[in-house]
């Protein structure tokens, strides 16, 4: 649902609304754009999938009562549904990027189906490395709406993006905002629920963050990412002040009090928290505030 919601919203209210203040109209087609969302949400699921299938035995010991492979779906029909979801999916990736015009565009998919099966299987309980892959895969769906629409715009106009570079400068500026906010909080997130799931990996042999550099500096490393992200947002505010010479606008308060202080409440939380519901909980308020920053693309189009 994050992964529709993320790719529909960014696409009709973010990038639609700056080409059509600069004359200028969406070009790839609705329906070829329901394929890449499609083809996303299936990479995205087979992912989860293969993910809970290599697994089990942690997710046992940490979340017994959400655990699905060997339960309400075998083994076998877990892996099936995983290759079919995936390949279907770069099927589809493949197509939409051919009728852009640019097949290179289906590296999207098909790097995200390979990252995510390495993530399953040799990743996750990395150091580090696994919570930075899931990142930058979370940041990258957000990417892909203005990848695209440009990739259609330069192959039937050739020159089109030079000839109007300052708006496509303003469209990157503006998804790289969202791309950022997206990494920032999805690394954090990973970083919360490696602490909630400390029991289970460390039984099972995991060499994630609380489990390397401890509990306390894994809450510091969460905490600072919170920080961080409410300071970059804060610089948005200020920029927006100076440009607009306006203090008081829905912009500035939105991204204040949905997003600014509730992470650094957030940050402060996840400091003092020392139980695994409080991490869970922390990383459900953190998903809570990823999604109010996505709905943020309202308050961009209407104001």
């Amino acid at each position: 649902m994050m992964i529709v919601l993320t790719q529909i919203l960014l696409r009709y209210l973010v990038v639609q609304k700056i080409l059509n203040q600069n004359q200028l109209e969406l070009e790839l087609g609705n329906a070829l754009f329901g394929l890449i969302v499609l083809s996303t949400v299936l990479i995205a699921a087979a992912g989860y999938i293969i993910n809970d299938y290599f697994d089990v035995k942690t997710d046992t010991i940490n979340h017994p009562d959400t655990v699905v492979v060997d339960r309400v779906i075998g083994r076998r029909w877990a892996i099936i549904l995983h290759i079919t979801f995936t390949i279907v999916g770069i099927i589809l990736g493949m197509y939409a990027s051919l009728k852009t015009g640019y097949l290179r565009l289906a590296v999207f998919h098909i790097v995200a189906a390979i990252l995510l099966w390495f993530y399953s299987t040799h990743l996750k309980k990395r150091l580090l490395i696994g919570n930075v892959v899931v990142s930058l895969l979370t940041a990258s769906v957000a990417f892909m709406p203005l990848v695209f629409e440009m990739g259609v715009m330069q192959k039937t106009r050739p020159g089109f993006i030079f000839e109007n570079s300052f708006t496509m400068l303003y469209a990157f500026k503006i998804t790289f905002i969202f791309t950022l906010f997206a990494f920032m909080t999805s690394m954090a997130r990973e970083i919360i629920k490696d602490i909630e799931d400390f029991k289970g990996d460390r039984e099972t042999g995991g060499m994630t963050m609380p489990i390397v550099w401890g509990i306390r500096t894994s809450k510091f490393n969460a905490f600072f990412m919170l920080i961080i992200t409410a300071l970059l947002l804060l610089f948005v505010v200020y920029n927006t002040i100076r440009a607009q010479r306006i203090l008081f606008s829905i912009n500035n308060l939105y991204v204040l009090f949905t997003l600014t202080v509730p992470l650094i409440i957030l940050a402060l939380y996840t400091l003092k928290a020392n139980q695994s519901k409080q991490f869970k909980k922390a990383s459900l308020f953190l998903k809570l505030i990823m999604l109010a920053g996505l709905c943020y693309s309202f308050i961009f189009y209407h104001t």
